[in-house]
Formats: structure tokens, sequence, C-alpha cells
């Protein structure tokens, strides 16, 4: 028992003055003479023992009375010693995920969470409370309840040990302060191990909420692909987890016309396909619909096909530029190939790739007008001549790089290594090839470059990159090699042409670094902007002589069609969809331990808490005690004889 105020304690001293009185007390009995002297000795000390043993306990029901009294005063209560004199502190964490959309005993997880802690939070206390994507630092639940009642699912959750960190800070250093960290999550399991980094000067529970069935349907991707007919087509993945799904209903639309549904057949944890027919050269503007009853985040997915825009090459030649005809051609580039001579230098401004074919001599004006392209974004490719001029070519690469030409070396090599790792070459080989002819050359440059794409049998660089300048090392003429006739020709240059305009995807997914290039030229204080029905944002950009280059990563929010603008002006839609992990309901085996306490109920956690920190007030027991001996002191006063 402990006391509020135990200087009023002192006053139970006060109690010796009674029993002092008791005893010192100067009244003393009268004897009165009379004739029956044995009679009257017996009465005396039948009336002395009585009267001492009623005073006794009258004095003894009095100091019982004071010192309730006392006591009382002093506030005494019961509670646990760790929080006696201390404040608490609580931050929350509640998971707004998109798995906390499935379905609970009583509804949707989150808004089953967000019932409770709306019916057990104290109204006059001050708590902290964060979501993945809004924060509330020491709020009443009156301010917070609107905010809660509307809270919207995310697809960008933030990992349980970046939350628990946050929590903490969250929670102040003072060390006078019970701290309590309270994270409300479903805990999907990711594919991290669940490890936080506890503090043992923190009191942790987590409220572990499970839905009632863990099977969903979701869409897990789109991507375009030529079938056997060589007909453009959408593949349409859908996976399935904890029990058979059939006759799943799959429906295309473009806008808000349907154009196509199917329904298909997904087993137990498996993943299956379907297609769409899509028409060539059709702008679509497309939306994948299924119907699923558990998640709905997952049940659309959104693509986008843009009329493409053609890339601009421009190829400065002094050999044969056949072959750049043949994989440069009009349907999806548009190319300029002209000797050095006739060259129009206001093309390379305007150009996305410039490929230089084996020029024997480049000039100074040239190697600053492709500096000056490279600093706007444009893409260079380099291919020596067999007896050019070092020097000119060392001043070309040295205005980009530090990793250049040396001299020529005469010396057959078979070019045998292949980065299939590299941008170039990602999704161009369905396995490793090391079975096929080796192309060969029969001269080549020395290379200080390290890092190579085409490599010789010595692992010496064929072809390199270095910053935005591609760099053959020897001359591809049918004199010098073979490598036109090889497979790798057309994807090496091929790629090097498409990437060099990023164009946009059919689809990008929220939450990831997603960059793609807008062929378009703004003015100076020209911003392009991505807009929806739901959503208006100015992404990232950078604007060059020919392009934009957009990057995205935490906007949009929403997924949907967004049409690109600058200013009122349309240029293209691009579409966003959300990440589909958040689909598979695998959960964390969360079991309490000597860190931390898991519950599934919020009402009870708060109940045990509560309890825990509970102050039992005893002074109005005292108070009782006091009455019930002053009671009983009138008593014996009145009815013991």
């Amino acid at each position: 028992m402990q006391f509020r105020h135990p200087e009023f304690l002192y006053a139970l001293f006060a109690l010796v003055i009674p029993i002092i009185v008791h005893l010192f007390q100067l009244r003393r009995f009268q004897k009165v003479p009379f004739t029956n002297v044995q009679f009257l000795k017996a009465v005396t000390i039948q009336t002395r023992k009585s009267s001492q043993i009623k005073k006794w306990l009258t004095l003894l029901a009095r100091l019982l009375a004071l010192a309730a009294l006392i006591i009382a005063f002093a506030q005494p209560f019961l509670a646990s010693e760790e929080i006696v004199g201390k404040k608490s502190e609580t931050v929350i964490y509640l998971d707004n995920s998109f798995s906390m959309q499935a379905k609970g005993s009583n509804g949707p997880l989150l808004q089953r969470a967000i019932q409770e802690l709306l019916s057990v939070l104290p109204d006059d206390e001050n708590i902290s409370l964060f979501t993945n994507t809004k924060t509330f630092k020491e709020v009443s639940k009156k301010n917070i309840q609107n905010d809660l009642l509307q809270l919207e699912y995310t697809s960008n959750q933030i990992p349980y040990s970046a939350a628990y960190l946050k929590g903490k800070q969250l929670l102040g250093n003072s060390p006078e302060t019970i701290k309590r960290i309270i994270m409300v999550s479903d805990f999907q399991q990711k594919k991290e191990v669940f490890d936080l980094p506890l503090d043992a000067e923190t009191k942790t529970n987590f409220i572990q909420l499970k839905p009632v069935t863990r099977q969903n349907i979701a869409i897990d991707s789109l991507f375009l692909k030529r079938d056997t007919n060589n007909e453009l087509v959408l593949n349409v993945l859908l996976s399935n987890t904890d029990a058979n799904a059939e006759d799943v209903s799959i429906a295309f639309y473009n806008d808000e016309r349907l154009i196509a549904k199917t329904s298909v057949t997904i087993p137990k944890n498996g993943k299956t396909s379907t297609i769409f027919k899509i028409e060539e050269n059709t702008k679509v503007n497309g939306r994948i619909v299924l119907e699923d009853p558990g998640l709905t985040f997952d049940n659309s997915r959104y693509f986008t096909i843009n009329v493409p825009e053609k890339i601009k090459v421009v190829a400065i030649n002094e050999a044969n530029d056949r072959f750049i005809r043949n994989i440069y051609t009009p349907d999806e580039f548009s190319l300029i190939s002209t000797p050095l001579e006739n060259l129009n230098y206001n093309d390379i401004s305007n150009a996305n790739l410039v490929l230089i074919n084996e020029l024997k001599q480049i000039p100074i004006s040239l190697i600053n007008a492709l500096k000056s392209f490279e600093d706007q974004g444009g893409t260079i490719c380099f291919i020596p001549a067999a007896d050019g001029n070092l020097v000119s070519y060392q001043q070309l690469i040295g205005s980009f790089s530090n990793e250049g030409l040396s001299a020529l070396k005469t010396q057959e090599k078979k070019i045998t290594g292949i980065n299939f790792s590299h941008p170039l070459y990602r999704g161009v080989f369905d396995k490793r090839v090391t079975n096929f002819q080796y192309p060969k050359v029969n001269s080549l440059y020395q290379t200080n470059a390290v890092n190579s794409i085409l490599s010789f049998e010595d692992s010496t660089p064929f072809f390199y990159k270095t910053n935005s300048i591609y760099i053959f090392t020897a001359s591809i003429d049918n004199e010098n090699s073979n490598f036109k006739n090889s497979p790798l020709i057309v994807p090496t240059l091929y790629n090097i042409g498409k990437q060099s305009l990023q164009l946009s995807d059919i689809s990008y997914t929220i939450g990831q670094t997603n960059t793609y290039d807008i062929p378009i030229s703004l003015g100076q204080d020209g911003i392009l902007s991505l807009e929806s029905s739901q959503e208006n944002i100015i992404p990232l950009q950078q604007s060059f002589a020919s392009k934009v280059k957009i990057t995205t990563e935490e906007v949009p929010t929403k997924a949907g069609i967004y049409a690109l603008k600058d200013k009122e002006q349309f240029i293209q839609n691009v579409s966003y969809n959300y990440n589909t992990t958040e689909s598979n309901l695998q959960y964390y085996d969360l079991s309490t331990t000597a860190e931390y306490e898991v519950s599934d109920s919020i009402t009870s956690l708060f109940e045990q808490i509560k309890e825990e920190s509970s102050i039992h007030e005893l002074w109005k027991w005292f108070i009782i005690f006091a009455l019930i001996f002053l009671l009983i002191e009138i008593l014996l006063l009145k009815y013991l004889k």
C-alpha cells in the first residue's frame, strides 16, 4: 500500500495522547459504608472489572476510528511500483495496407481495428498514432476520429522494423515515462525474416488480426506478346491461394466499352493465364477486371497502348550502311543515314541516337556537337575504322570518359563472351548460349575498359559502354570481321536504338522507381503533369532538347490511367497499378516472448493494460472504517453494561 500524502501519517503519533489519558486518569472510585460488608465488596469488584473492560474497548474503537481517519487523509492506494510517479506514453501503429481488406469475423480487418480503437481509447488521454501514410502525434481520440473513419488503404506498406523505429522516435527520450508501442496488423509474411530491433525499456505489444479465409484471386501481371499466328495479344497472368477457383470471370474493357469476356479455372496455390487479342496500331486505354469477393485492390489492372513514337537515329557513315538500314526500319525508327560531308548538324540535336559508322577521322566540330548532344541526354554508338585516326578517336571518347582506345593490334580473336544480364540482352536469350558459331575480328584497338558487354576469348572488351556512349573496339566491316553475319548484330544495335528513347511501357507499378522518356521539346517554363479523376501530380522530370525524362516512385498513389499533359495540351496516357505483393495472404507465426506480447484483440489488450496501470484508491474504505469504529464506540457506550 502506498500513500499520496504520507506526511499525514505523522498524525498517528497523536494517538498516544488518549492512551496516556486513559492510563493516568485521576478519577477514583469512592467506597460507601454499608451494613452488609461482604455483599458490598462483591458489588464493588464486579463494577470495577466491568468498567475497565468497557473503557478499554471504547478506547480501542476510538483509536481505530482516529487512525482510519488519519490514513484516509493520507490517501492510500494500491498500484504496481513501476507505474508510481510516472506518466504513460503510448504509440500505436495501425497497418492500412491492402492486405487489411481481408474479411475477419466482423468485417474487413482494418475497419474492425478502427472501430475497436475508437471504443477503447480514453477520451481524456493523448496518444500518438501513425499508419503507412499518416502520422498523428500527441492527439486525443476526438481529434483523430474522423481521420480514422476516412482512412484509405495503401499499397506502400512500410517494413515492420521501420514501423517500430518510427514508433520509438514518436515516444521521446524521457526516462520517467512508461513507454509502450502497440502494432496493429495482420503481419503479412514478407521475404525477409520477422526481426525487430526491440528495446527492453519499451513495452511492445503486437495485435495480429486474422481473416476467416485466406483465399484470394489476383491479377498478377499483364504483358504484350505475339502468338503463333504473329498476332498481337495481351497475356493476363492470374494467381490463386488457399482453394481451387473455378469459372472465374475475366473482362477486358477499352475505356468503358466491354471488348471481351472469358472465364478461367485456377488451381489451389497456383497460377494460370489467359489472352485477349489486341488490334494492331490501335490506341487502347485498357482495364482487365475479375470477380473475387476477397481482396478488391487486385481485381483490376490497367494498361495503355499509345500510338508508338518513332525513335530518331542519325547514322554518320564512311562505310556501307546497309546493315543499319536493315535494323532501323521505318515502322519503328526515323533514320537519317548520311556521309560526314553531307551531315546537317541540326539533325544531331533532334536525334535520340547518333551512330558513327567507321569514320576514319572525326573532326573537332563533330566532337563538340556530340558532346552537346550527350549533355542533352542523347546516346552515341561508335564503330571505329580499321585504319582510323587514333588521336581523333581518343579525343572523341576522352570528352565523355577516361575508358578509351589505344594502339591498333593486328590479331585474330573470337568474340566468345556475352554479358547476359546487361539491359541490352535482357529477355533476348531463352538460355545462355555457349555453342553457336563465334564471330571474330582480324584486328582491334586495345582499351583500358574493364566492364564489357561483349568480350573476346581472353576476356578483353569487344563492345562496352561508358557513360552514354557505346564503343566497339574493332571495325565490323566485312574485311575485318564477320560480326555483321552473326546473330548478335541485330539485338545489339536494335536495343541500343530502343533504349536511346525509353518509351513508356503498357503499365507501371506504384511504389517502384519508374523511368520513361517523352519525345517532346518543352519550352523554358514547360512542366508536364499526370492527371486523372482521382489525382493530379507533377512528377520528377528532366528536360532535354528532344525529350523529357519522367521518373516516378512514391507518386501517383492511386491506380488508374493518367493523362500526361503539357499544361492543357494532351500528350499521351500512362497506366499505373498497385503492387500485387499484398495479394499473398500468408502471415508470420507470432507467439508471445519475453520481448513482446501478442494478442488477437484490441479490446482485450487495452483491458489488460488498464488493469496493469490502474490505481486502486483506498481512502474511501478508511472513511467507512472510521465511521464503523465510531458506531462501535457509540454502541459500546450505550449497550455495554
